[in-house]
């Protein structure tokens, strides 16, 4: 597999994930972590059953148990800390904090063997923050004093993602099957925090089943395994600019479905996220063979 079809692989978690918010709005009033472990359990089977059908699960086996632990704690802890930084603090700040992630990912990624960071990685990283920041901060109400804890724990919930996902790359022995594991392990740690913090409420009707197996499919099931093809094998600082689609595509998608009213903050952001996508592309492929 060449490094370009990779990275192509790998955004494809990028076009899921733009559907989180819109199958999330099908499941309420399900809480957090009951819709944690329901997805993550869809998830988790069906990588179990593609996994057992191209006989890998001999290669399950052989994966020690410090990259089963890493990635329990990867998917795990960042869906932990996310859902515990909204509940003390308002949404678009924090989810303003936690999205620092994709930038994280470009900075941290020159850190990596062979790996190089450009200024045109850095100048589209910063432009797709901003991009992202017009549209998840909109209508925010400021930073206050007294969610310091919130903020405290999204920008812990930041570093989680990128580490876990730069990280990724010093596993690339590890087959992706693995992430069949991380996955029902964290269904099994949702359900706990479940039963000791949340009531029961399921998803409602056929709408919010079909949500609830729709989400476990794609942005909390098929997003990860491909996400972690793109992340081994590659470009791990053009995926991470790329990132910042997620937000603009999943308020697109609002808007489309008449959830979201149109804006011109939306057309502003739209320009700076594309924008610093095509410089970070421009980085990544100029002089493309000199990294190599």
């Amino acid at each position: 597999m060449t490094r370009q079809t990779a990275t192509a692989i790998g955004f494809a978690a990028v076009l899921l994930w733009s559907l989180l918010a819109l199958l999330t709005v099908g499941t309420a009033p399900t809480p957090p972590f009951l819709l944690n472990a329901i997805c993550f359990s869809i998830g988790g089977c069906v990588g179990l059953v593609w996994t057992a059908a191209s006989g890998g699960l001999g290669q399950l086996q052989a994966v020690p148990m410090r990259v089963y632990i890493f990635g329990t704690l990867g998917l795990f802890g960042y869906h932990a800390l996310y859902f515990s930084a909204l509940r003390l603090a308002p949404a678009a700040e924090a989810g303003l904090i936690a999205y620092l992630w994709p930038l994280l990912i470009v900075l941290f990624s020159g850190l990596l063997p062979g790996e190089r960071l450009k200024a045109g990685h850095l100048l589209g990283g910063v432009l797709g923050f901003v991009g992202a920041a017009l549209i998840i901060s909109g209508g925010g109400a400021g930073f206050a004093p007294e969610n310091a804890p919130g903020y405290g724990l999204a920008l812990l919930c930041a570093l989680t993602w990128s580490g876990y996902s730069v990280l990724s790359r010093r596993l690339g022995h590890a087959p992706t099957s693995s992430v069949t594991v991380f996955c029902l392990a964290t269904a099994v740690l949702s359900a706990l925090l479940h039963v000791l913090l949340e009531p029961t409420v399921w998803p409602k009707g056929a709408l919010g089943w079909a949500s609830a197996i729709g989400l476990g499919l794609g942005p909390v099931g098929l997003a990860f395994y491909v996400w972690d093809i793109g992340v081994k094998r590659g470009d791990i600082q053009l995926l991470g600019t790329s990132s910042y689609a997620a937000p603009l595509l999943s308020t697109l998608i609002l808007v489309a479905v008449g959830i979201a009213a149109p804006s011109w903050t939306l057309a502003l952001a739209a320009l700076m996220i594309t924008g610093g996508a095509a410089i970070a592309a421009r980085a990544s492929f100029t002089g493309y063979d000199d990294n190599r």
